[in-house]
């Protein structure tokens, strides 16, 4: 996979069903299809520094994105259990799913071949999902070391939403 590639805007999203907590609670896509648009933020390792100001920023900023009729989803390749514990220590009260099995991040053409010698883990990658399942926004960083434009999302979500 070539890593300067994502999906296209105007692409149907793919679903997704991806475990969320260690008690079997999972976020999937096709749940908000008719109902809101969903900011979908892949990041590469849950606790290192950009991760955590992008989630803390997001999660200081959820209560606006759900007032615009929307829902963030967070979604790194890190274990459930890490996620659990970095959405807690975030104050994040949206989903922060673990791919794991790095599926959705192949999926999506997000997995990096090597960040700095780790292997199989995400690009820092923004995607909006309007209600009809279709990205109508995609960001991709540099390199993981580079923050998503927030005010950039919130607009396209209050836009779309």
């Amino acid at each position: 996979m070539e890593e300067g590639m994502c999906l296209p805007i105007g692409a149907v999203a793919p679903d997704f069903d991806l475990p969320v907590t260690l008690g079997g609670q999972t976020v999937r896509l096709s749940d908000y299809k008719g109902k809101k648009t969903v900011a979908i933020l892949f990041f590469p390792l849950a606790f290192s520094s950009v991760c955590t100001a992008e989630v803390c920023a997001v999660a200081e900023d959820y209560s606006r994105w759900k007032n615009f009729g929307a829902e963030v989803i967070g979604i790194s390749t890190d274990s459930p259990y890490v996620n659990q514990k970095f959405a807690s220590e975030c104050g994040a009260s949206f989903p922060i799913a673990s791919d794991y099995n790095k599926t959705v991040s192949k999926e999506y053409q997000v997995l990096l071949d090597d960040m700095m010698g780790l292997k199989g883990v995400t690009n820092r990658v923004v995607y909006v999902v309007n209600k009809e399942g279709r990205i109508v926004y995609v960001w991709k960083g540099e390199h993981p070391g580079v923050m998503p434009p927030l005010e950039e999302v919130a607009t396209i979500i209050e836009k779309e939403s």
